[in-house]
Formats: C-alpha cells, structure tokens, sequence
C-alpha cells in the first residue's frame, strides 16, 4: 500500500506512547528516553510521507506544551495526569486512566477519527487499548520489550527487581492487552516466538513481524581517511571500541569492562569509549556508574576508558564512524537500533547473542555476534575484527549493505501499512 485512504475520516493514524521525554527534538539521555522514541517518531514522519496526518499521543509532565509539530503531517499531542513530575515508565500505569480522559475529550473535541491506533510499550498499549476501544478503531500494538523475557534474563535479588521494574502488573497487563490488541507488531523473530508461547498464548495469524528502522539520510559509511579525521576532531588516538545508550543495567555495559582487559593486553593501541547516562543522573543511574567504574578499576583498565555521558544527536552519525569497532553488548535487547546505525555507517559491530537482531545476521559476514555473560567469548569476538583487517573490512563493507537493505525507515513504513491493512483501510 503506498497511498493514503481518499476517506479525510480515515487519514489519520494515532501514535501512543506514554513514557520518558517524547519531543520532536530526541532529549538522549533523559530518562526512559531513547530507541522507543526514535521509533515512534521516525515511523510517524515516513507515514506522513504516504499522505497520513499522524498524532503522536504522549504524556504532558514540567513544562511541556500541550501541542508541539514534528514534522509535515506530524504532531504531538500531551495530556497531564500524576502531576508535573517525571513518572517512570515501570508506575506509569496507575496515572493512565487520568490520561485517557484528557486524550478523549481532546480527541472529540477536535473531531479526530483514525484509521488505526498503534501503541506502543506496555503502558502506552494500556492507554491505546483505552482509546481503541472507545473510539472503536483497530487497536496494534508494538510491545518493543516483553515483561516476560526481561525478568527471565535479569539477575539479581527477585525482591529488589519485582520492587524497581514492577514485573508482576507487568505481565499481568501485558497478556491482558496482547490478547485484546487486533494485531501485535514484534520487532523481531525471537520476540514473536514468545509471543506465541504458553507465557502470552498467542495465535499465528494475529503476530507480525516487523524490525525497527533506521534514518538512511543521516547513518551511512564513509572513506576510511574521512573516518581517522573524525577521530582526531573529537580528540582520539589510537583504535576505539565504543558502546553507547542509556545508562540501565540491562545494557551490560559492566560485562563489556570484563571483556576488554583481554583485547587491551593483545593490543595497546585500544581505548573503551563508554558513551551512556545522562548529565544528571538519578540514584540508581548514579549507583550503576560507579559499580562500572569499580569494575574497571579492579581490571586495571580504568586509564584506558573514556567515560561519557550522551552524544548529542547531531554528533551521533560521526561517532559511530570514527569508532572501530562497536558493542551492543546488552544483558537482554528486543533488537538493538543503535548496533543497527552503527552498521549502516560501516562499522564493524559485535551484537549480543542475548537478543533478536543477531537472527537476522550471518556471522562474519555482516556482524560478529558473542553471549556478553562470556566475557573470554565477547572479548574474543572484538580481538578478531581488530586483528585480520580483511574481515574488519568484509563486515564493515556487508554490514552497511544488510543495514540498508532491511532496516530503512521507509521500508519498514510500508511493511507495517501491509501488514495492519484494515478492512476500512482496504476499501478506501
């Protein structure tokens, strides 16, 4: 499908998605602000692009605005509810209901029909199941992670992980909304086998698969020459490896550290560059940047890490460029967006064996992929594209070929219109 329906009633698609900083301007950093984001926004301008007006639904906390334009076609719209204050995405939920009243007496107002919701996350898919069912339009839903498989591979005291991530509304809420929801988009093959499992208990034809995106007019390879430029304006010497993100603990950033003392000892021209958290980081932010730098300096490698903590988003494409190599080095990743731009740009990137991007990989060839709880494994997997340049060179140059091929923002735009195609959308 590659035209917007001719029904004005049926041109428009809601975006739902509650949590962290949602602004036309990604604030990296923030929290519970990152991939989900660029998700959201970047599907929303390319569905713009198709001829659809696309409503970004968020919630209004501090002093955001309560209407603010992306792009052509593309707004967001915020509604309050639990107050001024910054609200975690794991108790959003008991604030959705305030949330849903704002949202429908907006949308009424406006006289807004859709031709389907999407949502997004587990507390965004409350809030669209809410809307879906009251406006009685298709309600799809895109979980981005699984409650399920989260508290699966998180370890830790059991008391102390159910008390931060409130996995047992959690899950409870998620088999209530993937079951109601008309469609459930999964990011990703190993996602989709869960979803089918007894966990979620859902059937075949109501699961599709569709991976995240990426910006292929920002994220792209470079000349090897341009690429030391690079290093050197940003103050580097040397070969880096490189992570970066938010700074939460499933990201693993601490099994990376118990990784490298190997690849430093085989090569000394090697610096980490840890690129995660935020300016001001919170309690628990703080906590776990310090259990990395303890790691790090009980390896011995503290000298030869350089800490930061976001790259701004006009910066991003250039480091990963200037990098050697790059780690999506997560505990557990439903996909892993940034290991996707980093291949785009021709870097040579190892990816966890603990997600779903490596499925849609062949080793060796577009990636290396390792179990980050191997730190021997990991570490060995950056020592081998650093030490044989022609397969440093045969996955950078494939790795950004699969990218393009798979990943863009556009071609992910139209496998969902295919996939989520309505009964009113297809008689339009």
């Amino acid at each position: 499908m590659s035209d917007a329906p001719n029904d004005p009633a049926r041109n428009r698609i809601a975006m739902v998605s509650t949590h962290g900083y949602v602004s036309a301007e990604v604030e990296f950093g923030a929290p519970d602000t990152g991939g989900q984001v660029v998700f959201v926004l970047e599907l929303s301008k390319c569905l713009a692009r198709f001829g659809y007006e696309v409503d970004i639904f968020t919630r209004q906390f501090e002093d955001q605005p309560a209407v603010e334009p992306v792009a052509k076609g593309v707004q967001i719209l915020r509604y309050p509810c639990g107050g001024k204050d910054f609200i975690p995405k794991e108790t959003l939920s008991h604030h959705l209901a305030e949330w849903g009243e704002h949202a429908l007496r907006d949308i009424r107002k406006r006289g807004y029909q859709y031709a389907f919701i999407n949502s997004h996350y587990w507390d965004g898919g409350i809030a669209g199941a809410e809307l879906a069912d009251e406006l009685q339009v298709p309600h799809v839903h895109t979980p981005h992670s699984l409650g399920a498989w989260k508290k699966k591979n998180m370890d830790g005291d059991a008391a102390e992980l159910e008390k931060q991530y409130n996995f047992a509304e959690r899950i409870r809420e998620e088999r209530i909304l993937f079951n109601g929801a008309d469609t459930l988009i999964a990011t990703t093959p190993q996602q989709r086998e869960i979803l089918l499992s007894d966990e979620y208990g859902l059937t075949d034809d109501r699961v599709r698969v569709i991976p995240p995106g990426y910006d292929d007019t920002r994220f792209f390879p470079v000349s090897n020459a341009s690429r030391e430029a690079l290093k050197q304006q940003y103050g580097y010497e040397g070969r880096v490896v490189m992570a970066l993100g938010r700074l939460a603990r499933n990201k693993g950033y601490d099994l990376l550290v118990e990784a490298m003392p190997e690849v430093m000892k085989r090569h000394d021209d090697v610096s980490l560059v840890l690129a995660a958290g935020s300016t001001e980081l919170n309690q628990g932010e703080q906590a776990l940047f310090d259990h990395i730098v303890e790691r790090a300096k009980h390896f011995g490698i503290y000298d030869r890490i350089r800490f930061a903590d976001y790259i701004p988003d006009d910066a991003l494409a250039d480091h990963y460029r200037f990098a050697d190599v790059f780690c999506l080095c997560s505990r557990y990743e439903p996909f892993g967006m940034t290991a996707v731009e980093a291949m785009a740009c021709g870097t040579p990137t190892v990816v966890t064996t603990e997600g779903g991007l490596q499925e849609r990989l062949q080793w060796g060839t577009h990636a290396i992929y390792a179990n980050p709880f191997d730190p021997y494994e990991y570490g060995s997997a950056i020592h081998h594209l650093l030490q044989h340049p022609r397969v440093w060179d045969r996955v950078s140059r494939n790795g950004a070929n699969r990218a393009r091929a798979d990943f863009t923002w556009i071609g992910i735009a139209q496998q969902t219109l295919r996939q989520i195609q309505t009964p009113e959308m297809a008689g339009a």
